[in-house]
């Protein structure tokens, strides 16, 4: 690998829970960096970039700068964005940063606590356009998913079959919101209320509370470090519009994430069935179908057989949130995006709870159609 190559050296998922009261914003954003940079091998000193939701006090709210006097040292490289400073997005950005010398070891994460003194990280999604009208976040995905069913026939039942694989993979990790809480049948998925159709309670993910960081530096500094370094091998962004500005529609968003997909593969030099692992935004379980059809593993339409065939199972053909997801591991807030990445360079270091065998490739994919933008990475362990 080239010097400058950019690599994940560490990674760390605080508690998730439905409330942590016990925990404060700061606490919970400190153990997320702090446990990061600790898994890496390094101190804070070694860190010149940091793009970490700032949850007070003092600065501007948010403002990333003020990570520096918590590290303990002048920065080179800051986020203020809290989009910016999660997941894929926050990735590739500090990948970017790395690779052009800008910096040369970045922290991205943050956490998201309502509890106690959440501040900006603990936010929820503002639908100023849309709350007037009774609309929510879950009935914005379901315009799409809706549209959906319509247009190629996908059944509900299909959409169940996703939501009970992926809720099961987090019934069976101890760290997940929902362990020891299934297992889970699609009839149990069907059989939960409906909250905005075609999405039953269980098609949705939880909502907690918690933190993650990850640590991303050069392939030459990592050569020192204790973990096999994760390379950041490729990577695509796309935005329809602002998020939640406007209704999701089909016609506009249905195929949000593609170029993204092809421009990602095309710089990993890899094709979508190369990959051996995907970690998925899975606010519902249509958005796991629609994105099954995105990345290339089927054709338009197609994603609700291939689901509901076992493709998705941590044993299948293209393993989909081994960790138990959006669905039953935990929906933290922006940093959600940030487990994402967590679980992908945990199974390609083949230390995850449910690890997917000769695991070398994975992919990254963040937010989606209801939110009208994706980020997606591509992941590869090194040798």
């Amino acid at each position: 690998m080239n010097d400058r190559q950019p690599v994940v050296v560490g990674v760390h998922a605080t508690e998730q829970a439905l409330s942590l009261p016990d925990r404060d914003a700061m606490d919970l954003a400190l153990e997320a960096v702090s446990g990061a940079i600790a898994d890496a091998g390094l101190t804070p000193a070694d860190v010149d970039g940091a793009q970490v939701d700032w949850p007070g006090p003092g600065g501007v709210p948010g403002e990333g700068s003020s990570w520096a006097r918590m590290l303990g040292r002048d920065l080179r490289w800051t986020s203020d964005s809290m989009l910016d400073n999660a997941g894929s997005r926050g990735l590739l950005k500090a990948a970017a940063a790395v690779r052009a010398g800008l910096a040369d070891t970045v922290v991205v994460g943050g956490c998201k606590l309502v509890s106690r003194g959440g501040g900006p990280v603990g936010a929820g999604v503002p639908l100023e356009f849309a709350d007037v009208w009774g609309s929510y976040v879950v009935a914005q995905f379901a315009l799409v998913a809706a549209r959906h069913m319509h247009e190629y026939g996908t059944t509900a039942r299909q959409l169940a079959e996703v939501a009970a694989t992926i809720r099961n993979n987090g019934t069976t990790n101890p760290e997940a919101m929902m362990y020891g809480r299934g297992p889970y049948t699609a009839d149990d998925v069907l059989a939960s209320r409906m909250v905005a159709t075609p999405f039953h309670l269980l098609d949705c993910c939880i909502v907690g509370e918690g933190g993650a960081a990850l640590v991303v530096t050069t392939a030459e500094r990592a050569r020192d470090l204790p973990h096999p370094p994760v390379a950041v091998l490729g990577g695509g962004m796309e935005y329809h519009q602002a998020a939640y500005a406007n209704p999701a529609l089909h016609r506009e968003v249905g195929q949000l994430g593609r170029d993204a997909a092809s421009r990602a593969y095309a710089m990993a030099g890899i094709g979508p069935h190369d990959v051996d692992v995907f970690s998925l935004y899975d606010p519902n379980s249509f958005e796991i179908i629609r994105q099954l059809e995105i990345l290339g593993l089927c054709g338009e339409g197609e994603g609700g057989p291939l689901a509901a065939s076992g493709a998705i199972a941590v044993g299948g053909k293209h393993p989909v949130n081994p960790d138990g997801g959006c669905l039953a591991y935990a929906w933290n807030g922006t940093q959600q995006m940030t487990l994402k990445v967590v679980e992908a360079v945990r199974q390609l270091r083949g230390s995850a709870v449910h690890q997917v065998e000769g695991a070398e490739l994975a992919v990254v994919g963040n937010a989606g159609s209801g939110a009208q933008h994706y980020e997606m990475s591509v992941l590869g362990r090194t040798r």
